[in-house]
């Protein structure tokens, strides 16, 4: 149950991240919309990474979290901000993604 607790905590990474991108491109009201949801997800983030690093080692938690953040936002940037898809970009995204579940099975 950890495991998913901590999955769920580097989905709500993700979009704390893709928040940030979504207020540097916007104006008016709307950046303070995507602030307030950047703020109600790093919460929501931080307080599931707290749980699952209560029965899961606190580097392993905070390693795996931070591998699905980083991938999950590489992902983001690629599809919703046309970011480049060179192949060492992918090729680094690939083995971070092999890095996170290679923690995951050493751990547990």
């Amino acid at each position: 149950m950890n495991w998913l607790i901590l999955i769920v905590a580097g989905l709500f990474e993700v979009a704390f991240a893709t928040c940030l991108g979504k207020a540097k491109q916007s104006t008016g009201p709307a950046v303070a919309w995507w602030l307030v949801g950047f703020l109600v997800a790093l919460a929501i983030s931080m307080l599931l990474l707290y749980w699952a690093s209560l029965t899961l080692p606190i580097g392993t938690a905070y390693a795996v979290w931070t591998g699905i953040g980083a991938a999950g936002t590489v992902l983001v940037g690629i599809v919703l901000f046309r970011e480049p898809t060179d192949f060492w970009r992918l090729f680094f995204l690939t083995s971070l993604i092999g890095s996170v579940i290679g923690l995951k099975f050493a751990s547990g």
